[in-house]
């Protein structure tokens, strides 16, 4: 006769393993991903890839955070995802410091670093997406590293436009725009998380009683 309890919990490991082995990929194509893209927005004067690269850096510390969390219990995965919330947020707020120093600071960024790293990084982004996408409706946890990766392609395709607009108008202004759109972006996505957490915790506090 079958043990449907130890079936159940090797199903729970291959799911776990399943889901460290991804984020372990993605984890690495974001950190790579937020030096060169950091790098380059300094470079080129870019509010909207510095609010790319630090969306990527954030993502780095989320898919840590999802790593360490995937073979605890619901507790600590709500705990992960409040944590991630707080990073978004942060930074967020963080941008949009940025783009009203720059607003007073005005500085026409390089439009073709821009273009090219903001390609470059959708690209990367695609393959975190689609490597994810199977995961995001598994548990709190892997919904919120979905959702951060989803929030990252639109980040993407608004730093190309970013770039785009800076070349046709030879102004800042599309750039700290779209820096502006990342951060609200940002804040938004927090608001979720949150949510999500804290509905999270009040199963898991239910399921104690």
């Amino acid at each position: 006769m079958t043990d449907c309890c130890t079936d159940a919990a090797c199903a729970v490991e291959k799911l776990q393993a399943r889901q460290a082995s991804t984020l372990k990929v993605v984890l690495v194509i974001n950190a790579g991903m937020f030096l060169l893209e950091f790098a380059a927005g300094l470079f080129a004067a870019s509010t909207a890839l510095l609010a790319d690269s630090l969306d990527m850096f954030g993502d780095a510390l989320v898919y840590g955070f999802s790593l360490y969390v995937v073979s605890r219990n619901d507790r600590w995965k709500a705990v992960s995802a409040a944590m991630k919330g707080g990073l978004m947020a942060l930074f967020g707020l963080f941008v949009l410091g940025q783009a009203t120093y720059k607003f007073f600071n005005p500085t026409a960024p390089q439009f073709e670093i821009i273009g090219v790293i903001g390609l470059l990084a959708l690209a990367a982004n695609g393959v975190c997406l689609s490597l994810l996408w199977r995961h995001r409706t598994e548990d709190v946890n892997m919904r919120s590293v979905w959702l951060c990766s989803r929030n990252d392609i639109i980040a993407n395709v608004s730093v190309i436009l970013a770039g785009l607009g800076v070349w046709f108008t030879g102004s800042q202004l599309p750039d700290l725009l779209v820096g502006l759109g990342i951060a609200v972006l940002f804040l938004r996505t927090a608001f979720h998380v949150f949510q999500d957490s804290g509905a999270a915790f009040t199963a898991y506090n239910q399921s104690l009683q």
